[in-house]
């Protein structure tokens, strides 16, 4: 029986955590506070602090001896998650957010043409929200403005990319606004007024305060931004403790970014040529691992030419995928999984593909958005290890089945917050995808070593900048003279990085932690080695953070 006391404080952080953050608890389809927007005040940030401190306390005060089974596992995340809460408020990381990678004003773009209002109440209480982005936009710049006469100023090109996000909004006809075209309740006959509402609060108040916030970019904050051959957070004066704080946070484990660097290194330099020189013969004729890289980037007929490719082979590898899963895994998710085109202002800018997880209301499934823009710069070789990545069996099937998990507290069901979980489990789900028999040849073949490259390189561009002091242009070589992808898209990867330090570091860390974990559990004397159990086990509890998931494993193999 569940612990009522862990599951009180379980429940009352999920309701901070949606309270502070209403247009996420939106897009998870809790609608209470469909009214409100983010605070990034100093007043607000405190206000959120000192309720996660107050849980954490509350948490800890718990005998961990008293707890079993998921309760354990409930209370390592309360403590982990909160803890990082507080830590994160503490660190002033808002003033940073100013990139176009963790801001706000980038992700509220992007969660609108996943928002729904599924009745009228909700309708009219989003048309308030929306008419209160100038507040946020507002809160947002100040504390960026904060920020930098502290001495803590960002990077231009974040700067320039997040000006360029908004510029394209901007520049987007009004009609395929989605704030203007949110999705709303069927049948409903107070949509007409309602629709002018939207269109007014798009018009008056959403797209002034971006272009205010644009103009801030622009003047204020560009005039003191650090240039290229400072990108990384190690040029601040508390930047190196930022970048520890940042990586301990995204990888949920505590490796040095010197021993990080080193574990890159190796992938890079040692482990991977190897495999190009095998699949690089059998494709190219080629042996010699730079120089398939090298036909792999300069190869144009390796390219696309329309976007409409790109989407029909993602929906074939997606098919292919929801076809085979059922052998590998027991638990098999509910809602689907669809397949959308990144918004057209958002494209230039964003990566390849991303996705949004299924509400808890189940209005709708979860959608994996790929990115169509300029096809003649994307590779054919990657769209499969992708599209396994991002929907099935990568996060579509990780997601879905813990938002399915109704026994469990909510925020084991729905926090993203355990980022070497969400994202290594997606890294496994490429090379897993390979045992499956979902790759339809050596071209997708290599294109799943060019993601595993593109990981890899990650670890060492990303401890490069934040903590060896790399130059943005540094990075953007290695990474091109190391992974097959264009410097093109090398240059937009390389500023992910700079805009959101540490994220990179979670997917190689949580890849190795997986197959670590597998072979643990194949090793084990006595007992069959079943990987539908393994799968089951590692996805059964929501994203967990890793040294949980070894718990999980270890109780499994036990069992």
């Amino acid at each position: 029986m569940a612990d009522t006391t862990l599951r009180e404080i379980a429940d009352e952080y999920w309701d901070v955590v949606l309270e502070h953050n209403p247009t996420s608890a939106t897009v998870l389809g809790d609608h209470r506070f469909d009214d409100r927007i983010e605070d990034f005040s100093t007043d607000g940030q405190a206000a959120q602090r000192a309720r996660l401190a107050s849980l954490l306390a509350r948490v800890s005060a718990i005998d961990l001896a008293t707890l079993e089974g998921d309760d354990r596992i409930t209370h390592g995340q309360l403590v982990g998650e909160l803890t990082d809460g507080v830590t994160l408020i503490d660190k002033r990381l808002v003033e940073l957010a100013s990139d176009q990678m963790t801001g706000f004003h980038v992700a509220f773009l992007q969660s609108v043409p996943v928002t729904a209002a599924p009745d009228a109440d909700s309708a009219r209480r989003m048309v308030e929200r929306f008419r209160r982005v100038p507040d946020a936009l507002q809160q947002a710049a100040e504390r960026f403005r904060e920020g930098a006469a502290a001495g803590r100023t960002p990077a231009a090109i974040c700067v320039a990319r997040s000006m360029n996000m908004i510029e394209g909004y901007l520049a987007s006809p009004v009609d395929a606004d989605g704030v203007v075209t949110l999705a709303g309740p069927a049948g409903w006959d107070g949509e007409g007024e309602w629709r002018t509402a939207l269109r007014q609060a798009a018009e008056e108040h959403v797209r002034p305060a971006y272009r205010r916030l644009a103009d801030q970019l622009s003047g204020d904050l560009m005039a003191v931004a650090r240039d290229d051959e400072h990108a990384g957070l190690c040029w601040l004066e508390d930047g190196e403790e930022l970048y520890a704080v940042l990586a301990a946070h995204h990888t949920t484990v505590d490796v040095p970014p010197e021993e990080i660097h080193r574990i890159g290194l190796a992938e890079v330099t040692e482990m991977l040529p190897a495999e190009y020189a095998e699949v690089g013969g059998r494709l190219f004729g080629i042996s010699d691992p730079a120089a398939v890289l090298d036909r792999l980037r300069s190869d144009a007929s390796l390219c696309y030419r329309t976007g409409e490719q790109i989407m029909a082979d993602s929906r074939r590898y997606l098919a292919a995928a929801t076809t085979a899963m059922a052998a590998w895994f027991g638990r098999l998710p509910q809602a689907e999984c669809v397949i959308e085109r990144v918004p057209e202002f958002l494209a230039p800018d964003s990566p390849a593909a991303y996705y949004f997880p299924p509400p808890a209301d189940g209005s709708r499934g979860g959608t994996y958005y790929v990115n169509t823009d300029r096809p003649e710069n994307k590779a054919r070789y990657e769209t499969a290890s992708i599209a396994f990545h991002e929907a099935i069996p990568g996060h579509h099937l990780q997601l879905a089945i813990a938002a399915e998990r109704t026994d469990l507290p909510l925020f084991r069901r729905f926090s993203l917050a355990n980022t070497a979980y969400v994202e290594g489990w997606a890294l496994y789900a490429e090379r897993l995808a390979e045992e499956m028999g979902l790759y339809e040849g050596d071209l997708e073949r290599i294109g799943m070593l060019a993601g595993d490259s593109i990981r890899a390189c990650r670890l060492v561009v990303d401890t490069g900048l934040h903590s060896l002091g790399w130059s943005r242009q540094r990075a953007i070589d290695f990474m091109a003279a190391n992974s097959p992808v264009s410097r093109e898209e090398v240059t937009v990867e390389v500023d992910r990085y700079i805009g959101m330090p540490g994220q990179a570091l979670s997917y190689k860390m949580g890849q190795r932690e997986i197959f670590r974990l597998r072979e643990y559990a194949r090793s084990r004397p006595g007992g069959r080695f079943d990987i539908r159990g393994f799968h089951d086990a590692v996805l059964g509890s929501g994203a967990v953070r890793l040294p949980l998931l070894g718990d999980l494993v270890e109780a499994w193999v036990a069992a």
